[in-house]
């Protein structure tokens, strides 16, 4: 059982995200056409806002909202697309929900909309390598910092997936942005970090990393985890589509508990606070 530090993530408006007393459950909510688990299910702000309240209900104690698909092979989305698609989204829910609410963007001006209508957390799956301006609204804002590892853009990310030690050299990279972060006047203790399952990288490092989770606590910053529904899964489950990694995703959801995550990140949000709330017990026992 991986110890796990205890951090309290400062988030606008004098609220914070306590982490590692248990594990937080992010909810994903995508509103596009086109995500590879669920494209278009909640393309729509009636039934995006609605699926929200569903998810909260659950047991979602943060949702992730996004306006582009970041699949392997997607198509970029324009700026004010993006806007267009989720900043009605969160405005409802933040009149609507007491939970937190991500905003899943790597472009500064979506950030910063986003948060002046309620979000209160900039996910980033770029690391800030993708436009440098985002660390500077992540600052002004003072909205927490997700930094996730990646290599290169969606639409060839695999081709960078080369790696000699792909532990280290995730932590080396997350180091890289963090650093980045910090020279926009992010505050260190609004970062969280995310090893990108799936992003830039092959089956078996994705495994890896899962396995070794405990290796970034070096990092000294709360860990999130998103193995949900991801193609890396079917090296161990065979080819099934998305919605058919449930199961998968739960022994992985268990596994990131047990080596240290503080936040998970899934679209099945009743059935993994169930398996977190057992992992969480397990660790309370151990």
């Amino acid at each position: 059982m991986t110890p796990r530090k205890r951090y309290s993530v400062p988030l606008p408006g004098g609220r914070s995200l306590e982490l590692g007393d248990r594990t937080l459950v992010m909810g994903i909510l995508n509103i596009t056409p086109d995500s590879f688990a669920d494209g278009g299910v909640h393309y729509d702000l009636d039934r995006a806002v609605a699926a929200g309240m569903r998810m909260v209900a659950d047991g979602a104690d943060i949702l992730d909202i996004g306006g582009e698909s970041t699949r392997p092979g997607a198509d970029e989305v324009g700026a004010e697309e993006e806007m267009r698609r989720v900043l009605p989204v969160i405005e409802r829910l933040a009149t609507e929900t007491g939970v937190a609410l991500s905003i899943d963007t790597y472009k500064a001006s979506v950030a910063r909309e986003a948060v002046s209508r309620g979000a209160t957390i900039i996910n980033d799956i770029s690391g800030l390598l993708y436009d440098p301006q985002l660390g500077t609204v992540a600052a002004e804002t003072r909205a927490a910092l997700v930094l996730m590892h990646t290599r290169g853009r969606s639409a060839k990310m695999y081709a960078h997936a080369a790696y000699e030690d792909v532990v280290a050299e995730v932590r080396t990279e997350l180091s890289g942005a963090m650093d980045r972060a910090r020279s926009a006047g992010v505050r260190p203790e609004s970062i969280i970090l995310d090893p990108g399952f799936g992003f830039a990288k092959a089956a078996q490092h994705s495994f890896e990393l899962l396995a070794r989770l405990p290796a970034l606590a070096e990092l000294d910053r709360p860990i999130l985890s998103g193995p949900s529904r991801k193609s890396f899964l079917k090296a161990a489950l065979g080819d099934r589509l998305p919605a058919d990694r449930e199961w998968g995703t739960a022994a992985a959801v268990a596994a990131s508990v047990l080596r240290g995550a503080h936040i998970i990140r899934v679209h099945g949000v009743r059935e993994m606070a169930d398996v977190v709330k057992v992992a969480d017990r397990l660790r309370d026992s151990a």
